[in-house]
């Protein structure tokens, strides 16, 4: 199962001389620089197209939808015909941070019924760090303009992976993660939604322990131990949300690398905290 998630550099190096290589997607985001064009601009992988989490990957923003609500399928076709995807391609996603842009595009894409959707396993600093081209601007020492992959024609349809709503978080009948910082789950600190804390019951599960200190995803045993101590390798069911459901996804892609299919909570606590009605829950849960 790993390797229909994740894919090593060195792999993904091999796949591109391949006469049908995957359509790389480039997802520069994090929640301190939500726009990464300029980074994209100044080094990619060869042949990537740029896709905004916040603009493509999401929805438009309301008052009670949470701060990424899902795209409609329709503006999402629209992107990955943009971004030169047709029905049948392979698909690798990647950023430059800690993976959970790379995981939100996994996520969407998949959801959206693309089959062979796969994240660059320690992203951009993984690519560059062996050595390999980082980018396809230059040539033979000068600028070279940016090719553009033709437009695509795939096909899209929403629901291929499960989601919960907030009625559904608040009666979760299985395993409940929390995907964020423990200061937040906490309800310490709060920088960004309405209210602190978490929602009852939760477990939290920093997205950010699924990874080695080279940024890399830990050894499948390793993952095996830590979501068989939060009691998500049982047999009942598992959801995860984070502060908007962009790295809770990183979690829904490590449990799926082990066999198990998680839901995901889109709205998830900027969602959540936006009506006063709903309870909020402080301190360190169980």
């Amino acid at each position: 199962m790993r390797r229909t998630v994740y894919v090593t550099a060195e792999r993904l190096a091999a796949e591109l001389r391949w006469q049908k290589p995957p359509v790389l997607l480039d997802v520069r985001w994090s929640l301190a620089n939500p726009d990464g064009r300029a980074a994209f601009a100044a080094n990619h992988l060869p042949g990537a197209q740029y896709v905004d989490l916040e603009t493509e990957l999401s929805g438009k923003v309301g008052d009670r939808t949470g701060r990424h609500p899902l795209p409609e399928i329709a503006d999402l076709q629209r992107a990955a015909r943009r971004w030169g995807i047709n029905d049948g391609d392979p698909i690798v996603c990647y950023d430059d941070s800690d993976g959970a842009g790379a995981a939100r595009a996994w996520w969407v894409l998949t959801w959206a019924g693309v089959e062979n959707v796969r994240i660059l396993d320690g992203g951009y600093r993984a690519w560059a760090g062996h050595g390999i081209i980082v980018s396809d601007r230059y040539e033979s020492g000068r600028p070279k303009r940016k090719k553009r992959r033709p437009r695509g024609n795939v096909t899209l349809s929403a629901g291929h992976l499960p989601t919960i709503s907030a009625q559904e978080a608040a009666q979760f009948p299985g395993v409940l993660l929390d995907a964020r910082a423990p200061m937040r789950y906490r309800g310490e600190f709060e920088p960004l939604d309405p209210r602190a804390g978490h929602i009852p019951g939760a477990i939290n599960a920093p997205y950010t322990a699924n990874l080695t200190p080279a940024g890399t995803i830990r050894p499948e045993k390793d993952l095996q131990n830590r979501f068989h101590a939060l009691g998500a390798l049982g047999e009942g069911p598992v959801a995860v949300y984070c502060g908007s459901g962009v790295s809770a996804a990183h979690n829904v892609a490590a449990l799926a690398s082990l066999g198990v299919e998680a839901a995901l909570y889109p709205g998830s606590w900027s969602q959540w905290s936006s009506d006063p009605r709903r309870p909020a829950e402080v301190g360190a849960g169980r």
